[in-house]
């Protein structure tokens, strides 16, 4: 359908063969169905050490990805309205490298599923996210084979600047002195909806005005992108935007339950959310 592939990333790890990618999001689906049947009748794991250093490896990693992609492309003097795959000589293998590192982060980010199944955070396993994290790993393989530099740095650069932003926050939503300055998740939430705008704008604006990047490919990210604009609006809305009744507030009784040191409607904590819950 794109024809053929870029010789440029030709024996670079897991790009030659689609198995690899492909057997490895079977794997997670599977540790998912698997492993929440393993966990039902188990006590849920704490894993906070885990997390304080998984978080903190995924931001450095996401911080490198920024700042390289930022001095690879000024220094291939990147168009940024339209950028082709070829012009830009040794700076454009420089940017395919920081896109392979990208592409190979979506599946080191599937454990940010797995720490939900052993912590039981079974509400943060949605269909947004199971499908955002196992659409990535696969469709940044074909990224890497035909478009691996070129226009396809933009919105790995964007992503990476909210994942800085994004896995501190889960860092230090793990650690309880830290919960209350976490005041800002709905704002983070926000940014991740302008990226996925800006990215569309950016991808059809070489669409408008060509520049020799694949318009088959600029159509396909965009319609993935605006999947993901229509899904987290979503779940922006049912997150954000609920209103309780009157009739539901004066029905709530006081409570003054605790459970392991904390109101049970105090906190919710977990690696990807850090939820405020009201009685309901």
């Amino acid at each position: 359908m794109f024809g053929p592939r870029d010789s440029r990333v030709r024996g670079w790890l897991l790009l030659d063969s689609y198995l690899p990618t492909f057997f490895l999001t079977v794997a997670y689906l599977l540790c998912i169905w698997l492993g929440n049947k393993f966990m039902k009748n188990r006590q849920p794991f704490s894993l906070r050490a885990h997390l304080i250093v998984y978080n903190l490896g995924i931001t450095l990693l996401s911080l490198y990805m920024l700042i390289e992609l930022i001095l690879a492309t000024w220094e291939g003097g990147y168009n940024l309205q339209c950028q082709n795959l070829h012009s830009a000589g040794e700076a454009d293998i420089r940017v395919a490298k920081v896109l392979w590192w990208y592409y190979f982060s979506k599946v080191i980010e599937f454990a940010d599923t797995i720490f939900f199944v052993l912590r039981k955070k079974s509400s943060q396993i949605t269909f947004l996210h199971v499908y955002h994290h196992a659409t990535m790993f696969n469709i940044w393989w074909c990224v890497l084979n035909w478009i691996p530099c070129g226009q396809s740095f933009f919105g790995p650069t964007l992503n990476s600047f909210i994942h800085v932003l994004m896995y501190s926050y889960y860092g230090l939503s793990v650690i309880p002195s830290m919960r209350k300055y976490l005041w800002w998740k709905k704002y983070l939430t926000q940014a991740q909806l302008i990226q996925f705008l800006l990215t569309i704008v950016h991808t059809l604006s070489a669409a408008v005005k060509p520049c020799g990047f694949p318009f088959g490919c600029l159509m396909f990210q965009s319609s993935y992108m605006a999947t993901l604009v229509i899904l987290f609006v979503n779940f922006y809305i049912k997150t954000y935007q609920k209103v309780p009744s009157r009739t539901a507030a004066k029905e709530t009784p006081v409570t003054t339950e605790v459970k392991n040191g904390f109101h049970k409607n105090y906190l919710a904590a977990s690696n990807g959310f850090l939820d405020n819950k009201k009685a309901q």
